[in-house]
């Protein structure tokens, strides 16, 4: 796989409003072990969609990585505007986002629905995969692009779950 897409849960989705919360910490190193691996096998792009969470926790790993692996990361937005309304704790955040080797908006403005469906055929028309952090159970907007990748042929899509993130903080806990 040459290219990665992330994505996941918000952090409003996950509960989770401090960014000292133990729950970020556990969900870094559940992404630092994937992407790793993703890396050693060859990976060249990781793209993220400018989403606060989870996709924002994978920013910073990937950036760290970048420190040791040779990889770009890219950044498509849905909209030029995306972002634009939120908090100055939360423009500091989109301007991480900005700051990575490759940034694009899919549209100017948001103009009508559809807009997301031909966004989220273009993330995977552009991508070999995606890491997710979601769960059917616990269903969110996320379940428009899973289920589109779910039913894309050859691609591949691998599944961050709770049950992983408890094994890793089991994991934490006896060390």
């Amino acid at each position: 796989m040459k290219t990665l897409l992330i994505t996941g849960y918000t952090a409003f989705d996950l509960g989770i409003f401090d960014e000292k919360d133990i729950k970020i910490s556990i969900i870094k190193k559940a992404l630092k072990l994937r992407l790793e691996a993703y890396l050693d096998n060859g990976l060249n792009w990781v793209i993220f969609t400018g989403s606060l969470g989870f996709e924002y926790w994978a920013l910073q790993v990937s950036k760290e990585l970048q420190k040791d692996y040779d990889f770009f990361i890219a950044s498509i937005f849905p909209f030029e505007t995306h972002g634009k309304n939120w908090n100055q704790a939360n423009q500091a955040k989109l301007q991480e986002f900005k700051n990575v080797d490759y940034v694009k908006y899919a549209y100017e403005s948001y103009e009508n629905p559809s807009q997301f469906r031909q966004y989220n055929d273009f993330l995977l028309e552009n991508s070999d995969g995606a890491l997710v952090l979601y769960d059917e159970e616990n269903e969110t907007k996320l379940r428009y692009i899973t289920n589109k990748m779910q039913k894309t042929p050859n691609y591949n899509m691998e599944w961050i779950r709770f049950e992983d993130l408890q094994e890793i903080c089991e994991e934490m806990n006896n060390m």
